[in-house]
């Protein structure tokens, strides 16, 4: 399974994700009951085909998750948005999200664009692979670092700057 190649698509397939994702919205997430306008918007933008292995573009809109490698999987969209509505997040504040994956999630946070996004992962290669997918798109603000994510996470909540410079605590944590 490739997890290190985004899928190279046509204007024409841009649109038809592009319309699979409002559907998804629609469907799927708003249809269970999440109402927090930022979010539906983010949902709505962030291209979860761009995180996915190429050989499951086709099934990127679908509301379950997807295998990313390393027995990992891409969690379904009604829970990224969830998980981000139940954040009730505020302008300024940190969050730190644990076991960054495909990267899908901590793109969904940046794009809120009023947070700033710290993202652990323990797989090097998930890290890596996350990283590069992310600033490809254009989430240069997200941080991602490979390690043991609970002895990251314990360091960063006592502030003492030895896995991000951490000026103020984080406000949430998504895993």
């Amino acid at each position: 399974m490739s997890t290190n190649t985004i899928a190279e698509t046509s204007l024409e397939e841009e649109d038809k994700f592009v319309q699979a994702r409002l559907n998804m919205v629609e469907n799927t997430i708003v249809a269970r009951g999440v109402s927090n306008e930022d979010v539906l918007r983010v949902m709505r933008e962030v291209p979860r085909h761009k995180f996915v292995p190429e050989e499951l573009v086709s099934q990127a809109y679908a509301d379950h998750p997807l295998p990313i490698g390393y027995g990992q999987t891409i969690s379904q969209p009604y829970i990224v948005a969830w998980m981000t509505e139940l954040l009730e997040l505020k302008p300024g504040e940190k969050v730190l999200e644990i076991g960054t994956g495909s990267g899908y999630q901590a793109a969904v946070l940046a794009e809120l664009d009023f947070v700033d996004v710290f993202s652990i992962e323990i797989i090097p290669e998930l890290a890596e692979n996350a990283e590069s997918h992310l600033k490809s798109l254009g989430y240069d603000q997200v941080k991602v670092k490979s390690g043991m994510a609970i002895m990251l996470a314990r360091v960063c909540s006592f502030r003492c700057n030895h896995c991000y410079s951490c000026s103020r605590p984080f406000a949430s944590t998504i895993d």
